[in-house]
């Protein structure tokens, strides 16, 4: 018997479905073990051979159970009115490899329960870490494969995260917000007759104003079917200024220079109408290739969820 449906049609078994459900709540799971059988299942690829995982928070929502323990507020929309809402619930961060092609399927790969008041990116760093771990000991990646593509959506610190999985085979693609401010890198010093310390950081890069933008490293125009051309414009070697604040309060040493590539994608019209705003994105790697932009922000597309048009700019869904 290889199912719990195949057991109870077995004439062997004298006993009701109340009996074969309470036997299995007796009994238990080698977590460790399907972790380690998951990671050595085949698993789909990119076309160039690359895997790329998708992380993400998704709520199991408890909204009546007012007895159930470790409840949080799990962030929803489009239940009741149509509105973001906060409402009860388990929330589950979830690892999952991403099919190639237009196709919804994934392969789940591991999934941790959020404690409430849970530090996400720290939770989700040592998740892809032990992951990305059990896939080099079950030969899903070697010295000279590409490295894996993990793909998080815009609550998660992508420079975080991409610093402290520093030395993993992995590069870190992440959605920033509209309004955020990056710095360019440390221009070279020059000799000041006044003296004082040389600066750490470069120029702004202001998202919500074109004009701090300067010149593009690469730009891509790729034909879609549900959204015309899509654009995407990327500026290579951009970082967030940090400070000794939030999760950075207790890092010893000088805060860390956190380089990636910006992409900005813009496409021509949303299918359902709406508001067509850019979608940003954050590359851990530089010295990106039109190749490497395409590929990105067609995967971040792939790992994201899909959202109503209108709210976010580009949707997941085609």
């Amino acid at each position: 018997m290889r199912t719990l449906v195949d057991l109870a049609l077995a004439p062997e078994h004298r006993r009701g479905h109340g009996a074969l459900y309470g036997g299995l709540n007796n009994g238990r799971l080698d977590v460790a073990r399907l972790r380690r059988t998951l990671a050595g299942l085949p698993l789909p690829k990119a076309a160039d051979g690359r895997l790329v995982l998708a992380a993400d928070v998704s709520p199991w929502l408890r909204p009546d159970a007012a007895t159930a323990p470790d409840r949080s507020f799990c962030h929803t929309y489009g239940r009741c009115e149509g509105k973001h809402q906060m409402i009860p619930g388990w929330p589950y961060s979830v690892i999952a490899a991403l099919e190639t092609g237009r196709t919804s399927w994934t392969a789940p790969l591991d999934a941790i329960r959020l404690e409430p008041g849970a530090d996400i990116a720290a939770v989700t760093t040592a998740q892809i870490h032990d992951l990305v771990e059990r896939l080099v000991a079950a030969g899903q990646w070697t010295d000279g494969d590409p490295y894996v593509l993990i793909v998080l959506d815009a609550g998660y610190d992508a420079p975080r995260i991409a610093h402290l999985l520093e030395g993993l085979p992995v590069e870190i693609l992440g959605r920033m917000r509209s309004d955020r401010v990056l710095r360019r890198p440390t221009p070279s010093r020059v000799y000041d007759p006044k003296g004082g310390r040389p600066p750490k950081h470069g120029g702004e890069f202001v998202f919500g104003d074109p004009d701090t933008w300067g010149t593009e490293q690469a730009v891509t125009v790729t034909d879609t079917r549900l959204y015309g051309k899509a654009t995407a414009r990327a500026w290579d070697r951009l970082h967030p200024r940090l400070t000794k604040r939030a999760a950075w309060l207790d890092y010893d040493g000088p805060l860390p220079l956190i380089e990636g590539t910006v992409i900005r994608l813009r496409v021509e019209h949303l299918p359902r109408g709406g508001e067509n705003k850019p979608v940003w994105l954050w590359w851990s790697r530089t010295d990106a290739t039109t190749a490497d932009i395409d590929r990105c922000w067609q995967s971040f597309l792939k790992g994201t969820k899909p959202r109503r048009t209108g709210k976010e700019g580009v949707s997941a869904d085609g």
